[in-house]
């Protein structure tokens, strides 16, 4: 780690280990500055020695999902164990960086979370020198943001494309579930016209707290979380995002090239509910898997799509057959695709 390592940094509030940096982000688009961004990594002596010479030469960054925020220690530990240094980052108006002027989650443009995605890569990389390998890992509409970005880093940005090594999906948000009148071209105006207007209009549909229930351990799962943050039901969905969203994901579908190896971790079934029962805790009851699976190709080359039986929609939360499951996975891929001598990679050692 470099000298720089540790400016900036404060203990997290939420997990004891943790330590996190404040990034500030320019004037907000949508109207609600002042806004930042909070990037989370594990203290400096959970990465082992600090001096610069033994630290590890591959990290990660992980991005949430809507409705949440990075509170996975179980994930970071697997990372940790296999010598990565772990950095998440809490987006704007999101999780530890969301002030009471925010709109919960909020953006009219997917492509604003660019600025704080760079910025969390230029900090990985004064840290641990420019040599580090960059894993992104992301969840649900993380993964989303995470794969429009890279295809635009790609061509915009090359120099700090070439940081990143994998991207890592869980169960990126790539279509818009429910009934088939919801993808059709009237409904998708009709939403873009409302949004001109209204952008904080919230959408008529009450969302599920089953997913929610299933995972907390204040009702029917295992996991901690603080609520504030992470609400049972969520948060509500704007029609100023939702048009975020689908305009995202339809460039999306034209296809894009993200430039790195992917894998795509997904549930074997989805089970849509209004209510919790124990079928919940072995199906995706947010998203659709077979949309996950179909729109996975247009990521580019050198896409793994893994469906992990009984799995939950955060893989990494599913019951413990499941969860343990998508992390062999995991580490099948790392070793077989990321750890993979290239031909860019033998030139460069030569």
């Amino acid at each position: 780690m470099t000298e720089s390592a540790g400016t900036g940094w404060e203990p997290d509030r939420l997990l004891d280990r943790y330590q996190i940096r404040t990034i500030p982000l320019r004037d907000d688009p949508d109207g609600e500055s002042p806004i930042t961004a909070t990037l989370i990594r594990r203290s400096v002596d959970e990465h082992g020695d600090d001096t610069g010479d033994t630290g590890p030469r591959r990290a990660v960054l992980y991005v949430h999902g809507f409705t949440d925020y990075f509170f996975h220690e179980p994930l970071a530990d697997f990372f940790a164990d296999r010598g990565h240094a772990f950095y998440a980052i809490d987006l704007r108006k999101c999780g530890r960086s969301r002030a009471d002027h925010h709109t919960p989650h909020f953006a009219t443009d997917l492509a604003v979370y660019d600025e704080e995605l760079g910025a969390a890569l230029d900090i990985i990389t004064d840290e641990w020198g420019t040599d580090t390998r960059i894993m992104v890992a992301a969840h649900s509409t993380g993964g989303l943001v995470t794969a429009l970005w890279l295809d635009r880093l790609r061509s915009e940005d090359p120099a700090r494309h070439r940081r990143v090594e994998g991207l890592l999906l869980n169960s990126p948000w790539f279509d818009l579930q429910g009934d088939p009148v919801l993808r059709t071209f009237p409904v998708s105006m009709f939403i873009k016209a409302v949004a001109a207007v209204t952008p904080k209009r919230v959408v008529p549909k009450e969302l599920s707290s089953a997913y929610g229930e299933s995972l907390h351990s204040s009702a029917n799962g295992e996991w901690t979380y603080d609520l504030e943050l992470k609400p049972l039901g969520g948060f509500p969905v704007t029609f100023g995002f939702l048009d975020a969203v689908r305009t995202a994901q339809r460039r999306l579908h034209r296809g894009i090239d993200i430039g790195v190896p992917a894998l795509v971790l997904r549930s074997d079934k989805s089970h849509f509910a209004k209510t919790y029962s124990t079928s919940t805790d072995r199906a995706d009851v947010v998203l659709d898997v077979t949309q996950i699976a179909r729109w996975s190709g247009c990521l580019g080359g050198r896409v793994s799509v893994v469906p992990i039986p009984d799995a939950r929609h955060d893989v990494f939360l599913s019951i413990r057959p499941a969860r343990e499951h998508a992390y062999d996975e995991v580490d099948a891929w790392m070793t077989q695709v990321l750890d993979a001598p290239t031909p860019n990679r033998e030139e460069n050692a030569l």
